[in-house]
């Protein structure tokens, strides 16, 4: 394990792709899995719930750190940009967008998030782009909340505000 460098420490609020923001609430082994391996142990803000990744897969699980204020106020900027066409038949648009989605980059939950409401201005969404409709949205409310440290329903306002800007033309 000392060849292994830590990178996030106990206490530390995470972003769990398409999960949304967790917190290391302890680093070790395993119970289950024995000591094979050394895992983060994380909690889900959202519902509490406790999940364990193992530190080696970090990177392919897509664990990283919330956004800093300045790149929470470019999501902002880039919400407010006026959108390009989406796919018109839904099953491509729902692929392209799952695929955003598992990036965790809040950049590409934004424009999934920004093309469902485009979409959904015209015509109501199929119940599985629904679904990722509100997704998106939680995963960018609640990370907007806690790196602005303001309530969720706020961080919904910005958000909302940033979206009829990009409309704003249409």
């Amino acid at each position: 394990m000392s060849s292994m460098k830590l990178g996030f420490k106990v206490g530390e609020k995470l972003v769990y792709p398409n999960h949304g923001v967790t917190v290391v609430e302890q680093i070790g082994e395993s119970p289950i899995m024995g000591a094979d391996d050394t895992y983060y142990h994380l909690r889900l803000l959202a519902n509490n719930s406790r999940l364990m990744v193992p530190i080696k897969n970090t990177d392919r699980v897509g664990l990283r750190p919330l956004y800093k204020q300045t790149q929470i106020k470019g999501l902002l900027s880039l919400l407010e940009e006026t959108t390009q066409k989406a796919h018109t038949d839904w099953k491509g648009r729902y692929r392209e967008n799952l695929e955003k989605m598992k990036t965790g980059r809040l950049e590409d939950v934004a424009d999934v998030l920004k093309n469902l409401s485009e979409v959904q201005k015209k015509k109501s969404l199929s119940f599985r782009e629904k679904k990722m409709y509100d997704r998106a949205k939680y995963l960018l409310v609640s990370e907007v909340a806690i790196v602005k440290n303001i309530p969720e329903a706020e961080a919904e306002k910005l958000i909302a505000r940033s979206l009829e800007k990009s409309f704003g033309g249409h």
